[in-house]
């Protein structure tokens, strides 16, 4: 079973990345579900079929279908949000609000992830390609198995805490919590498995598609900084709307001009990720025959749906004395002195004629950058801790 989950700025065409490498990989004779995960849907219009929340066979080896949260929501949260409702009700908050107010964190995302677990686990499919949402929800959307657990474990606490200090009363509280934690239970369980699942880099792969320009380019570094962190495996970058280097006028040279600008830096950004380029088509590119034709322009005679890449991007580890230590392989870079300089959450890498810009995660944007160096082609860049005079201007 192989999941791969195309992430991006809106509008870069994940889309239509995704649907043409799920037409690929049926070509190629494998059973193919491409499945959008995006609130705003745009799988249906770029296969030119109607689809819904149920798998759609739209070619031959190839099912399509546009994750409906509201469908769903309730099979796995009916009694978990009735029961927290009850609780808070019982202290004086109007039902109604009481209602909104327990409905748990990340209920949507966590949904539309434990559909992928199920298609996982039930091997109906032999790939599983998934459009997600723009990239900020997507990387929510992957941060909540973790962040789920936590609030899953903090109502257990609650629960026996609760049932400890009233049992002497007994009453309606009571009689729900066997059902209830027994929901709780299996969600747990389920959010764990699926866990593992999207962490595994023989089983998942991350792909982010950009543009070249700033803004995309941007938004991608932070994403791959974010998947590095939870340890999700990326394994290429799509380049999406290349404009041709001959035949254009005067208007597009320049455009033309600006792209390889930031090509040239997505090159030096992104190593050693595999980088694959699509051509900026003259014609809309909806339907079987033109996302085939992307497929094509894309991957050439590659299967799609294979492990591009194998390693760490970028990892994270503790130090020692509350000090972070950032990873990051490099072994096309040869040694040098390292030099460093941190603006916010931005980094800026020289090691002789090579450079770099990073994004950095929230964890180490609010850190001091230490020393740097090239050990046997990883990059180490230590992070220490604020200095009381900087905690104290962010505390204010």
């Amino acid at each position: 079973m192989r999941i791969i989950l195309y992430l991006g700025k809106g509008g870069v065409g994940k889309t239509t990345v995704a649907a043409a490498t799920a037409l690929r990989s049926a070509e190629l004779g494998y059973r193919t579900l491409v499945a959008s995960t995006d609130i705003a849907h745009s799988l249906a219009d770029s296969l030119d079929t109607p689809l819904s929340d149920k798998p759609v066979e739209v070619a031959e080896n190839l099912w399509a279908q546009e994750i409906s949260v509201v469908a769903d929501i309730y099979n796995y949260w009916d009694t978990l949000q009735e029961f927290a409702s009850g609780i808070i009700a019982g202290q004086g908050i109007n039902r109604v609000v009481a209602d909104e107010l327990s409905a748990f964190p990340g209920m949507d995302e966590i949904v539309s992830l434990l559909h992928i677990n199920k298609q996982a686990k039930e091997r109906n499919f032999d790939r599983l390609i998934i459009d997600a949402a723009p990239t900020g929800e997507t990387i929510r959307l992957l941060t909540m198995p973790d962040t789920f657990r936590w609030y899953a474990g903090h109502l257990a606490r609650l629960e026996r805490g609760v049932i400890s200090l009233l049992r002497p009363f007994a009453g309606r509280l009571l009689q729900a919590p066997a059902e209830v934690m027994e929901a709780l239970r299996r969600l747990d369980e389920a959010t764990a498995e699926l866990r593992a699942t999207l962490s595994d880099p023989e089983v998942s792969s991350y792909r982010v598609v950009v543009q070249p320009e700033r803004m995309v380019l941007r938004e991608a570094e932070r994403a791959i900084s974010y998947l590095g962190l939870f340890n999700y495996p990326v394994d290429s970058v799509i380049i999406n709307r290349i404009l041709p280097e001959q035949g254009m006028g005067e208007f597009y040279e320049s455009r033309r001009q600006v792209q390889q600008k930031y090509m040239e830096i997505i090159e030096a950004t992104f190593k050693p990720l595999p980088l694959w380029t699509v051509p900026y088509y003259s014609y809309e590119v909806v339907g079987l025959q033109a996302l085939h034709q992307l497929a094509l322009d894309c991957f050439g005679d590659e299967d799609p749906g294979q492990i591009f890449y194998r390693g760490v991007v970028q990892e994270v580890v503790e130090g020692e004395n509350d000090t972070y230590l950032l990873r990051l392989p490099m072994p096309f870079v040869e040694g040098g002195n390292v030099k460093l300089r941190k603006r916010g959450d931005e980094m800026f890498i020289t090691i002789g004629n090579f450079k770099r810009e990073m994004i950095l995660p929230n964890v180490l944007a609010r850190r001091r950058a230490g020393s740097g160096r090239l050990v046997n082609g990883v990059l180490e860049i230590e992070f220490l801790p604020q200095t009381p005079e900087q905690a104290a201007e962010a505390a204010g």
